[in-house]
């Protein structure tokens, strides 16, 4: 054991490096190697709610010399860091960028009658840019992905009704463009403004449109609709006219000031777009033409991969962390009767009935979490409650829960028992004061390697984020939605660890880790398998498997890295520790705070 207690601090040290790299490199890309100045604000809106952002000043951007703007606005159940391609991209370029938390998401406040059709953060934060000197109140732009883009045409229709008009040019990304005024006549609201839409080819959500028999036609056939054709001929009813195409900027005069409209149709889906070099490219080159960059780069040319790349750097380093500091917390004197006598070795599988016992429980659990999945979501998501998301996939984790207790239940009683499986041994049950310190070090472990997402964040302005795969910081409202419903991933991420270590340790894989993998793979075979069969469905016959419940496969993305990293945890500290609580209770808790802490509470 000594052996492994050496090992530990090498790979905590490595940890720490990781994540200390990874915040220095974000910081880099962020910030220009230190030629734009990065700033996280609290804005006290026109609105009367406290608005989160980041603000990013390049060095060209002074009261002398002020330069154009552009407002970016994240979706539904998202916050202002994953709009970074964006903000990294665009600031790099000389524009001024604020990056916004709209309200009821991030750390901007939740509000009464939050309006996800409208929300008005982004015009909001162009009442703020134009406040600022070193802004060219004359070339203000704004952009949203989905809900986002929502909030662009909602700033619009403000910006119409205001007094002086500070809104110059709008990207709508992953979203629809107004085609039609009050009467439902196809009209131009964007007026002399240049106005571009990221209409990706595989959008779930947007783009839709019915053929000349009433049927329902997805995004793939968005170009050869009259809505897309009207947006490019600026709000003319486009019947018998040429069809326009996508990547074409269509110019017009509008009150003797030229404007131009403009589609793009990279060939992706909905929540790529967040994540694409294609995307980014047409976010770059449509503001480079509205506005000109002060520091004018090639699109082709982006650098915000780095910043991801990194994020997941640091990812990696803090599960690192968590399994090291767990293993060297059970060398303290205070913790010592947790740790075993010697590293856990694998049960022998007897026979045949012990392999079948192994497979088909795997099997079956997979089964029957991949088939409730969706009914469960729809289910848990109508619930009065005020983070739908959580409720939703932690009712599905309760669920998934309760059935590998199950199903362990019926394997001890219907085989284990009777060939040898001591609960006691394996670690599954243990003295009252035992588990009493095994939620002391699981909860102390969980908090000093979140701590370090808030350490990265005060000194570097980073996190550990992928994609929809979030590890950032919180404030503390956050904390109360953590006690609301950590519980419902408590039973699974509990129960997971219980099956994989105590039941499922055995000489199938020959290796520990490939044991560990074959297990990782069946529990994630629900996150893997949906998506296939909607996506091929989408691709193939451009239709969706499941139409209503798109929203809920997209969030099995992150869920694939999350099972192999929490299975990763919980095996390596089985084998120091005996007890399957530790990183069950762990993993429970840290997939309860990336849940609350990415996505849309509402104010009940």
């Amino acid at each position: 054991m000594e052996k492994t207690k050496k090992r530990a601090k090498i790979w905590l040290c490595i940890g720490l490096a990781l994540m200390l790299l990874s915040g220095i490199v974000v910081s880099m890309v962020q910030t220009g190697s230190g030629s734009i100045e990065m700033k996280e604000l609290k804005i006290e809106t026109d609105a009367g709610y406290a608005m989160s952002a980041y603000l990013f000043i390049p060095e060209n951007a002074t009261a002398e010399t002020p330069a154009p703007a552009v407002v970016t606005s994240h979706g539904y159940l998202n916050n202002k860091e994953m709009t970074d391609a964006n903000y990294v991209e665009l600031a790099r370029r000389g524009f001024v960028v604020l990056a916004i938390d709209q309200p009821d998401h991030g750390n901007s406040d939740n509000i009464e009658n939050f309006n996800i059709m409208a929300p008005d953060g982004v015009y909001q934060g162009v009442l703020a840019l134009s406040r600022l000197p070193f802004v060219d109140v004359e070339r203000i732009g704004i952009t949203g992905h989905s809900m986002g883009g929502w909030s662009c045409n909602a700033a619009i229709r403000a910006d119409n009704a205001a007094e002086t008009q500070l809104i110059s040019a709008v990207l709508i990304h992953c979203n629809d463009p107004i085609f039609t005024d009050d009467d439902g006549n196809y009209a131009n609201l964007y007026g002399s403004r240049d106005v571009g839409v990221i209409a990706v080819e595989y959008d779930e959500f947007f783009h839709s449109s019915t053929d000349e028999n009433g049927n329902s036609l997805a995004a793939p056939y968005y170009m050869e609709s009259d809505n897309a054709q009207s947006f490019l001929y600026f709000g003319t009813d486009p019947t018998g006219l040429e069809p326009r195409e996508a990547y074409t900027y269509y110019t017009e005069e509008i009150d003797g000031e030229e404007a131009f409209h403009v589609i793009y149709r990279p060939p992706i889906i909905h929540p790529w777009s967040h994540f694409s070099a294609r995307s980014e490219t047409c976010v770059i080159d449509f503001f480079d033409r509205a506005f000109t960059s002060p520091n004018p780069i090639d699109s082709s040319n982006q650098i915000w991969q780095w910043k991801e790349a990194f994020n997941f750097v640091g990812a990696i380093g803090m599960v690192i962390f968590v399994v090291c500091f767990g293993i060297l917390m059970v060398f303290t004197p205070t913790f010592s009767s947790l740790r075993a006598k010697e590293l856990v070795a694998p049960m022998p599988v007897k026979d045949g009935k012990g392999k079948a016992w192994f497979w088909c429980s795997l099997a079956v659990s997979a089964i029957f979490a991949t088939v409730i999945y969706i009914p469960v979501l729809l289910w848990g998501t109508s619930l009065p409650v005020n983070q739908v998301e959580s409720m939703g996939l932690g009712l599905w984790s309760t669920f998934c829960g309760l059935f590998t207790i199950l199903s362990m239940v019926v394997y001890y009683y219907a085989y284990g028992k009777k060939n040898g499986f001591n609960l006691r041994d394996r670690g599954v049950t243990m003295p009252l004061k035992q588990f009493g310190k095994t939620i002391v070090l699981a909860l102390i472990i969980v908090v000093v390697s979140y701590g370090c997402v808030f350490v990265v964040d005060y000194f570097f302005n980073s996190d550990f984020r992928l994609w929809t795969l979030a590890i950032k910081t919180f404030e503390v409202d956050k904390v109360w939605n953590l006690l609301t419903y950590v519980w419902l991933f408590l039973v699974y991420y509990i129960a997971a660890s219980v099956s994989l270590n105590s039941f499922n340790y055995n000489t199938i894989g020959k290796k520990w880790w490939i044991n560990d993998a074959i297990i990782s793979l069946f529990a994630t075979i629900p996150a893997l398998v949906i998506p296939w069969i909607q996506y091929i469905t989408y691709y193939t016959q451009k239709h969706m498997m499941w139409p209503a419940s798109n929203m809920h496969v997209l969030w099995l993305f992150p869920i694939v890295l999350i099972l192999f990293g929490a299975n990763f945890t919980s095996r390596y500290l089985y084998r120091v520790t005996k007890n399957p609580y530790i990183a069950g209770i762990v993993n429970g808790v840290i997939v309860g705070i990336i849940t609350v802490i990415n996505t849309c509470t509402t104010v009940m």
